[in-house]
């Protein structure tokens, strides 16, 4: 049987003890902690900034995992639902409006309750966007 002896144990284990000090010393000794999942659950105040000025929608996102869903509320296309999807730091969704376009919003997360990002009017222009997240009430 192999590793049996108490030589080979001896071996194997200054083996494994150098691989943990490698690894501890690549990392200044500290412990490293897990990249925070992303969350965009809640209530958003959004500003989406165009040629023809600033329109400023309220955004509801529930995120499920990966997958985003939610309404988009402004004065003047109304209520809206979307579907959309989030990837690392980074999310999108999309909104059909009642006219037939899609609006495609891609965005990141700057810090916990704040995104910026571009919206694309399904090839009538853009936008570029920002949001942030309002204090559960």
């Amino acid at each position: 049987m192999p590793f049996t002896t108490p030589a080979t144990k001896r071996v194997l284990l200054s083996s494994v003890a150098v691989a943990t000090i490698a690894v501890a010393s690549a990392f200044g000794g500290r412990a490293v902690s897990p990249v925070p999942a992303i969350d965009l659950t809640g209530t958003w105040k959004y500003a989406v900034v165009t040629e023809n000025g600033t329109g400023t929608p309220t955004v509801i996102i529930k995120q499920t995992g990966d997958s985003l869903s939610g309404t988009y509320e402004s004065g003047r296309m109304g209520v809206l639902p979307f579907k959309g999807s989030v990837k690392d730091s980074s999310f999108a969704f999309v909104i059909n409006t009642q006219g037939g376009a899609a609006l495609s919003f891609k965005g990141v997360l700057v810090s916990a309750n704040v995104v910026k990002g571009d919206v694309d009017f399904g090839g009538a222009g853009g936008a570029t966007f920002s949001g942030e997240r309002q204090a559960a009430k």
